[in-house]
């Protein structure tokens, strides 16, 4: 019963640094990209960012928690053996 309370724990710690990861992302970094007033392929800086950036780095938020889960899965996987 252990290993799946501490298999949740991570889980649940990942979750976390994951969600602030996408907080930063989401407004953070588009709110002071506003600060940047250069043309980056034909549009805006802060527009990119928020656009085009943002999206690329939720797509690896989701395939980084994908690996992570599956090795995490693995271990407990382990474990129960």
């Amino acid at each position: 019963m252990r290993s799946v309370t501490g298999y949740w724990q991570r889980n649940l710690r990942l979750i976390a640094w994951l969600l602030t990861l996408w907080f930063v992302v989401g407004f953070g970094i588009a709110f002071f990209a506003r600060e940047l007033s250069f043309d980056f392929f034909g549009s805006p800086f802060a527009f990119w960012v928020a656009s085009q950036g943002a999206l690329v780095v939720y797509v690896l938020i989701v395939v980084f928690y994908i690996w992570r889960m599956e090795r995490l899965d693995g271990e407990l996987d382990d474990r129960a053996d």
